[in-house]
């Protein structure tokens, strides 16, 4: 009986893809993701679902839609509040839960006998929202290399830099294929099997030989690999690539989320020509009558939770949040309190601001997923668990 009516679903469903395409592009050139397209599209949506609630007869369908499209609201509300989006991500998302309450089964298709897209157990707006999560670091990457590239084409270079580190990039490699020599070999002796006791000896063997001596260590890394080139020449020879371009990818990934992203994505802008919505580079705390800017990196943080023990230092430094960092952006009593600190001499004449990344490609990039490859977390769920049990 469904299927009759499949082409209000399909309708659906261009309909949310051609807005979220133009929700991109004013999102990219404006900067904005505007009233007009995403208010219309709740409506729309709600009367589409309405229309189909009758044709199949079962009105649960309206209703159901409408609680899930107003639970999405509510989370989206939160995540605003919470500085993570802006509010027209929050009201795209919204639209498009509005159109698409439950999965459109538009494509159905098989690979390795496993049926696509796939599915997750909570509602088809959620997929959006967590492929379009996933789906950021790709487009941040493709983003951050276009500002480069017209506005500071030297943190290519930086970007690039672990290419050029590829001597360093291979000992690391050479390393970590000796301990999985060393494992193997020790598994096969113990003739017990496991993927976690595998990772476990990988990871205390690449430390324990680290530690050693610099001639011991590298005669054992030598030893060790070239026993397992003569007992599987193939199979080391591929995983030594595969290895090494992880490694690099992974301090390409490294640069491109800390200095990379930061220099590319931040810009000094002067206190007096400060506008309502612009959104601070970092936080700005008060402690003791002196004010400080939270620069410290995420990994700095660490490093610093670590060796003092205190787990505040990861979130805060000491002191009282002044004026946030959040999505929302200042407010007219934020600059109001710089302009004020910086004729007091407390802060310098300019303070560090953020571009502001388009977060509605990634959600076009999401929706797109979601409709044709399915639910991302669910699928490296099923992975992890072939690949354990």
């Amino acid at each position: 009986m469904i299927q009759m009516f499949l082409p209000i679903p399909l309708l659906a469903t261009i309909i949310a893809i051609l807005a979220s395409v133009y929700a991109s592009y004013t999102d990219i050139t404006k900067g904005i993701i505007p009233n007009r397209l995403t208010f219309p599209l709740i409506g729309v949506g709600m009367v589409l679902n309405g229309i189909y609630a009758i044709l199949i007869g079962d009105l649960w369908y309206l209703i159901l839609g409408l609680i899930i499209t107003g639970v999405i609201f509510g989370l989206g509300y939160i995540f605003w509040k919470m500085g993570a989006w802006a509010g027209g991500d929050v009201k795209l998302f919204t639209a498009l839960a509005a159109l698409l309450p439950f999965y459109p089964a538009v494509v159905s298709y098989q690979v390795f006998s496993h049926t696509f897209p796939m599915e997750a157990a909570y509602p088809f707006p959620l997929t959006v929202i967590i492929n379009s999560i996933l789906s950021m670091l790709p487009f941040l990457l493709i983003y951050v290399l276009f500002v480069a590239m017209r506005t500071k084409p030297h943190l290519l270079g930086e970007l690039l830099s672990p290419i050029k580190e590829w001597q360093k990039n291979l000992v690391t490699t050479l390393l970590i294929t000796s301990a999985v020599t060393i494992s193997v070999l020790v598994v096969q002796v113990i003739n017990y099997p496991n993927l976690i006791l595998y990772l476990i000896l990988i990871y205390l063997l690449v430390f324990l030989i680290s530690k050693l001596p610099k001639y011991v260590k590298a005669g054992l890394i030598a030893v060790a690999v070239f026993y397992s080139f003569y007992t599987y020449f193939q199979v080391t020879l591929m995983g030594i690539i595969t290895l090494l371009l992880t490694l690099i990818a992974i301090g390409m990934v490294r640069k491109l989320l800390t200095s990379v992203s930061r220099e590319a994505l931040q810009d000094d802008y002067p206190v007096e020509g400060l506008e309502e919505g612009m959104i601070l580079a970092y936080k700005l705390y008060q402690t003791n009558g002196e004010v400080e800017w939270d620069e410290k990196g995420f990994f700095t943080k660490i490093k610093e939770t670590f060796a003092k023990k205190d787990l505040t230092l990861i979130s805060r430094p000491p002191g009282k949040l002044v004026i946030s960092s959040l999505a929302a952006g200042l407010t007219k009593d934020d600059i109001k309190l710089l302009k004020k600190l910086r004729k007091e001499g407390k802060i310098k004449e300019e303070v560090r601001i953020k571009r502001g990344v388009p977060f509605a490609p990634s959600i076009l990039i999401g929706l797109l997923l979601s409709l044709f490859i399915g639910d991302l977390a669910f699928i490296i769920q099923q992975l992890l668990f072939n690949v354990l049990y």
